[in-house]
C-alpha cells in the first residue's frame, strides 16, 4: 500500500474540513503536487460511497492508476467533461472538477459550465487548477457559479461585476466592447480565499530546474518565399488550393502554420510544405526517448508521415515502450505526466501564454532535477517573437503580430 506524502495529508484533512462546512473547496496546487490523490483523499476522509471525476479525456488513466494504487474503495466514475452529458441523471456524494479554470470563460458561462450547473449544482464539490485564473481574475466567477454553494450571491456575471470589476471599453475594428477583465482582486480574495488551498511546487519541495534551449533551424526556401508573397499580396493560388489572407487574424495564423511547414488551405484542406523541424528532430534525438508538442492538426500529420510507428499518443504505451508520444499544445498542457520522456520538444508555439507555462511543466516530478525543453524554430520564423511574449506571461496578439 502506497501513503500519500505529508503535505497531501494535511491539504486533505484541511480541504476536507472546507468541504464539510461550505460545501466547495478549491485545490489550487501547482503541477506535480499531486491534486488528483489529494481530493481523492478528501472523498476517502468524507466516508462518500459514490465519487465523480470529471477531467481531460488523456487523464483518465493517470486517475483510475493512482485510485487503484492507493488502495481507494468508494465507487468511482472518471470521465471526460465532453461526455458529462451521458450521466443525466446519476447522483454523488462529491462531484471532483479537474482543471477547473477552464469554466472560467466570461462575461457568458461556457456551455459545459452550464451543463455542469444543470447536472451537479448542488453535489459538494472539489475543484482542482494550478491556475485558477491565468488571465484575468473575472474568470474566478464562473468556476464558482456552477455550484449553489458559491461564495458570490450574484445571480449573473453582469451583476457580479458591477461589484466587482473596472470595466472599461475596447475596440473591435471601429465598434466599441465592455472589457470586464480589469477584477478588482482585492475585493474578490475575501469571498474566494476561505475556499481555496495554495500550494506550491517549492512548499512541496521541488528542486527541478527547468533548461529551455532555443534552437534554430534553416527552413526550406520555399517556405520563405510563400511567407514572403502572402504578406505581400494576401492570397497565394494554386491550381486547385487559395491560400487567402485577407484579414490581420488570418494572415498571422497562416505565416504561423507556414513558419512550421504546413498550411490550411481556404477550402479546409491542409498540405505539408517544409519536413526541416522533423528532419531535425529525428536526427538530434535519434538516441532519446522524448514527447513532441505540436499546436496544427497538420503538423501532426507531418509527424505520424515521417515517424509512423515510431510514435504514440497514448501514455501508457509511452510510459511502458521506448515509444515517442506526441501531443497537441491545449490538450496535453493540462492532466499529462510526461515525466518518462528524457526530453520535451515542441515544433510550435499556441498565442496563449498559459498554454506555454503549463505544457514546459509536464516533466517535472519532486525526484527530478533537471528538466530540458527544446523549442524548434525557424531561422526568421514567427515562433521566436511567440516565445519572447509568453515566457513573460502575455499572449501574443495580432497587435504585436502588425509590429513584425
Amino acid at each position: 500500500m502506497y501513503n500519500l506524502r505529508d503535505y497531501q495529508q494535511n491539504i486533505a484533512n484541511q480541504g476536507f474540513e472546507i468541504l464539510r462546512r461550505k460545501g466547495i473547496v478549491y485545490l489550487q496546487m501547482e503541477v506535480r503536487c499531486g491534486k488528483t490523490l489529494t481530493a481523492l483523499e478528501i472523498c476517502k476522509i468524507a466516508n462518500v460511497k459514490r465519487v465523480l471525476f470529471l477531467t481531460k479525456k488523456k487523464a483518465i488513466s493517470s486517475v483510475l492508476s493512482d485510485f487503484k494504487t492507493f488502495g481507494y474503495t468508494f465507487d468511482l466514475t472518471v470521465i471526460n467533461n465532453e461526455s458529462m452529458h451521458t450521466l443525466e441523471g446519476q447522483k454523488y456524494d462529491i462531484v471532483i472538477h479537474d482543471e477547473s479554470h477552464r469554466f472560467g470563460s466570461f462575461p457568458k458561462p461556457s456551455l459545459g459550465a452550464k451543463q455542469f450547473k444543470k447536472m451537479f449544482g448542488s453535489t459538494p464539490l472539489i475543484l482542482l487548477s494550478g491556475t485558477p485564473t491565468p488571465e484575468s481574475y473575472s474568470q474566478i466567477f464562473h468556476q464558482f457559479w456552477v455550484s449553489k454553494f458559491s461564495p458570490f450571491k450574484q445571480v449573473n456575471f453582469y451583476k457580479w461585476a458591477n461589484e466587482f470589476v473596472n470595466v472599461k471599453q475596447k475596440y473591435i475594428g471601429s465598434f466599441p466592447k465592455n472589457d470586464y477583465s480589469d477584477a478588482r482582486q482585492e475585493q474578490i480574495k475575501p469571498f474566494s480565499d476561505p475556499y481555496i488551498i495554495n500550494f506550491t511546487q517549492e512548499q512541496a519541495g521541488f528542486t527541478s530546474k527547468v533548461n529551455e534551449h532555443i534552437v534554430e533551424i534553416e527552413m526550406h526556401p520555399q517556405t520563405y518565399s510563400l511567407i514572403s508573397r502572402l504578406k505581400k499580396d494576401k492570397v497565394i493560388e494554386g491550381k486547385n488550393e487559395v491560400i487567402l489572407a485577407d484579414t490581420p487574424v488570418k494572415l498571422m495564423q497562416k505565416v504561423h502554420q507556414l513558419s512550421s511547414g504546413t498550411i490550411k488551405f481556404e477550402s479546409g484542406n491542409s498540405f505539408i510544405t517544409d519536413y526541416s523541424k522533423i528532419t531535425y528532430i529525428q536526427e538530434k534525438f535519434k538516441l532519446n526517448k522524448i514527447a513532441i508538442i505540436y499546436k496544427y492538426k497538420a503538423e501532426k500529420e507531418m509527424i505520424i508521415q515521417s515517424m509512423g510507428n515510431k510514435i504514440t499518443e497514448d501514455i501508457e504505451e509511452f510510459n511502458n515502450s521506448n515509444k515517442w508520444i506526441i501531443g497537441q499544445i491545449t490538450s496535453i498542457r493540462e492532466g499529462t505526466n510526461l515525466s518518462k520522456a528524457d526530453y520535451l520538444v515542441f515544433i510550435n508555439l499556441d498565442f496563449s501564454a498559459t498554454s506555454y507555462w503549463q505544457a514546459r511543466d509536464r516533466m517535472t516530478t519532486k525526484e527530478r532535477l533537471e528538466n530540458d525543453i527544446y523549442f524548434i524554430f525557424g531561422v526568421g520564423g514567427i515562433e521566436k517573437q511567440i516565445y519572447n511574449s509568453v515566457m513573460k506571461k502575455k499572449d501574443f496578439t495580432l497587435s504585436q503580430f502588425k509590429k513584425l
